[in-house]
């Protein structure tokens, strides 16, 4: 298949995928991107939110909550901080994942106190994170910030 590019995405606990792609869209920090075949190589870090990986047998979705994606003459790599294929999403992991970013960013609050780039940057994250979970259908309980 002359259009197709191997795909691999990876978390620290296990591969999630690996296939035959033409297209994989990827949430990256500054807007989403799509790599296809002949891509120009480059790296990039992911926000959180849905990766879709487009193969002869259709779309495929997975969830993302960070990390870097490498984009290379021998195919398209994602590391992912942790990923769940669509399917494996429940409302209980959004809860925890909503709820961890919520405890960084309360973190941040208290360790930065007049530096609003680490706080900032703590409140996109959870920001993205309860977007993600809007996106998906799931319900992203709005804790106080």
């Amino acid at each position: 298949m002359a259009d197709t590019v191997k795909f691999e995405l990876v978390s620290p606990e296990r591969r999630v995928a690996s296939m035959q792609v033409s297209a994989v869209r990827i949430p990256a920090t500054d807007g989403d991107l799509t790599a296809m075949a002949n891509h120009t190589p480059l790296i990039t870090t992911l926000r959180p939110g849905v990766l879709h990986a487009e193969g002869p047998d259709g779309t495929v979705e997975f969830v993302v909550t960070g990390g870097f994606a490498e984009i290379g003459v021998e195919g398209i790599s994602v590391l992912a901080e942790e990923s769940h294929s669509r399917e494996e999403m429940t409302q209980d992991k959004l809860d925890r994942m909503i709820e961890e970013a919520a405890r960084k960013h309360n973190e941040a609050k208290g360790n930065f106190e007049n530096e609003p780039g680490p706080v900032d940057d703590a409140a996109k994250l959870l920001s993205d994170m309860m977007a993600m979970g809007d996106h998906i259908g799931l319900d992203p309980k709005q804790p106080n910030f």
